[in-house]
């Protein structure tokens, strides 16, 4: 039996998805100047994989994609549990 099996009867549960597309450091003074519309450039580029974490725990890679007209994130691989 897989872990996902183990999880079936629990199919409703709502759990938080994150996916962490890039960090990157700004000084207080830059943060501060942020408004409407700015923009924060980052170390990726479109198409690279991104970490996906589900509860905090990291699960796989996803990469952004556009899929009707909105951003979605395609994933790309899943840890299977150790």
């Amino acid at each position: 039996m897989t872990a996902i099996d183990n999880f079936q009867a629990h199919g409703d549960v709502s759990i938080d998805l994150e996916v962490e597309i890039d960090r990157t450091a700004l000084t207080l003074r830059q943060i501060l100047a942020l408004d409407q519309n700015s923009l924060i450039k980052l170390s990726r580029s479109a198409g690279e994989n991104m970490d996906v974490f589900i509860g905090g725990a990291h699960v796989g890679q996803g990469e952004i994609v556009v899929a009707d007209e909105a951003v979605a994130v395609r994933i790309a691989d899943l840890r299977e549990e150790d």
